[in-house]
């Protein structure tokens, strides 16, 4: 529900699968990599390029011909054909199209797999299509992934100064909004000083109602960094510890003793807990309005069920950041909102965000849309599908302004103290998250904050240690605001003082 996104949202089309739980591509570590500009000889050769041009032809009829005619028959039919159509179309919106570079090959090797480079025409990333092909003489596609890659070697852009930076950044706004694929808010600073601000698209397409710069976009997964940042609190005024079991606060009206007993506050702060996500079966049979307040979540949560032993490994839990706002509510003895309101809003000036019910007439509030193509509106909100009031690990609102002031505040150390500040922004596990915060050594250094997905929902926030650059992108639109993001970041990557 709220995802990884992560990096991006995650779709469907030949299972596609963007990498991580954070904004940037994988850069530490990386295995070495040579590129071959030249397609392979033979029917493996033929279906790489046949896909990449079904892909940029916008065609219905050419995908379903690839899908009926050139993949596997087991691969072909894990997901309805309409389906495959209109994510594939989707991945054509979000691209452009895409242009062939190369196939990479990796030391260590990955036999199983042909890596095939693309360029995306639209905002000028770098994708990797890994293709799986079934038994000779056919060859045919028996599975895709779609994730970031890493630049070709020895393919480097110009150094800039800030000022040419900005341009090149207020060029890329323009451009996309000339394609009308921006529909969102864009903030970029250098720390308290802001670079640029822009806004394109409409908050309601039902009403043609325009975004601005101080319009509410859903956060989706972006909470969990206000939620652990509250928790870090709490623990530096001694009023609980990371090591603590999470018994102490959570009982067995949501999980039982065995449970709780052995994770600990760690644990949920840092997904290592083994739990899931409370986006089960049980929730998508249920009206949205049954669930507000915290305790509302009890009936799906209380079967959830470590799937590893805690401490064991990473793995992106929903479950887990709500439980912590659970034990807020039970050391602070506030509604868990409220404390969210007094501790995290208020020091750090977030005058337009809070988790609002969406039975309410919010102002200046967003509506989320995911493409539609097979409707005659072509357009689809997210209304009944998502939460109607959004809690500890996600669906609250922000806005651009509002992310800005709570990174300055982290970095001014109004929130916490520096010390605390490190250690949630140093990487736990080996997987690119911290204490709720993803860290990255991305192309511009060290590189933390959040992203958040969900059907109309992607936002992005990027805190560039290093550089003290900060990027703030929301859009109620599928996958609009995490690739706009990381371009933005390799633009400011680029800056060079002369």
């Amino acid at each position: 529900m709220f995802t990884k996104a992560g990096r991006w949202i995650i779709v469907l089309f030949f299972f596609i699968a963007f990498a991580g739980p954070g904004a940037f591509p994988q850069q530490t570590p990386a295995p070495s990599f040579k590129d071959t500009t030249i397609l392979p000889e033979g029917p493996t050769g033929a279906r790489i390029k046949s896909l990449i041009a079904v892909m940029n032809s916008g065609s219905a009829d050419q995908i379903k011909r690839f899908i009926s005619e050139e993949c596997a028959g087991d691969f072909r039919d894990r997901i309805p054909l309409e389906d495959h159509i209109s994510t594939a179309l989707g991945f054509l919106r979000d691209t452009g199209g895409i242009d062939f570079h190369s196939v990479r090959t990796y030391t260590p090797g990955r036999p199983e797999v042909t890596v095939v480079i693309v360029k995306d025409r639209l905002l000028g990333g770098w994708w990797g299509l890994s293709f799986r092909f079934g038994e000779a003489p056919k060859f045919l596609v028996n599975g895709l992934g779609i994730n970031s890659a890493r630049p070709p070697a020895g393919i480097a852009e110009p150094p800039l100064t800030e000022k040419e930076a900005v341009g090149e950044i207020r060029a890329l706004l323009a451009k996309v909004k000339e394609k009308n694929w921006y529909s969102g808010t864009v903030l970029v600073a250098k720390g308290s000083n802001i670079l640029l601000t822009d806004f394109a698209g409409e908050a309601s397409k039902a009403f043609h109602v325009p975004n601005n710069i101080d319009t509410k976009f859903n956060l989706g997964s972006m909470n969990k960094m206000f939620t652990s940042v509250a928790v870090a609190r709490l623990v530096e005024a001694g009023k609980l510890a990371f090591g603590d079991p999470i018994g102490k606060w959570v009982d067995e009206t949501w999980l039982p003793k065995e449970v709780t007993s052995k994770i600990t506050v760690r644990h949920l702060i840092t997904h290592t807990s083994g739990l899931g996500s409370y986006f089960n079966e049980a929730y998508q049979k249920s009206s949205r309005a049954l669930f507000r307040k915290l305790d509302d979540y009890k009936p799906l949560i209380k079967d959830d069920r470590p799937a590893f032993e805690p401490g064991e490994r990473f793995q992106y839990s929903n479950t887990g950041m709500f439980l912590l706002g659970v034990i807020i509510e039970k050391v602070t003895g506030e509604d868990y909102f409220e404390h969210i309101r007094k501790a995290i809003y208020a020091p750090a000036g977030m005058t337009n965000s809070d988790c609002y019910e969406m039975d309410y007439p919010v102002e200046n509030l967003a509506v989320g849309y995911s493409p539609d193509l097979k409707s005659p509106y072509k357009w689809q909100n997210n209304l009944y599908k998502h939460v109607i009031k959004g809690g500890p690990a996600g669906g609250g609102f922000s806005t651009v302004k509002d992310l800005h002031g709570f990174a300055l505040a982290l970095l001014s150390d109004k929130l916490i103290s520096r010390r605390m500040r490190d250690l949630m922004w140093t990487d736990f596990k080996g997987s690119n998250y911290g204490y709720g915060f993803t860290v990255v050594q991305s192309p511009g250094g060290k590189a933390v904050g959040h992203s958040g997905g969900f059907d109309g929902i992607n936002s992005q926030l990027d805190i560039y240690v290093d550089s003290g650059y900060i990027v703030a992108a929301m859009a109620n639109i599928d996958n609009g605001a995490s690739p706009l993001a990381n371009r933005i970041g390799s633009i400011l990557a680029r800056v060079k003082a002369r």
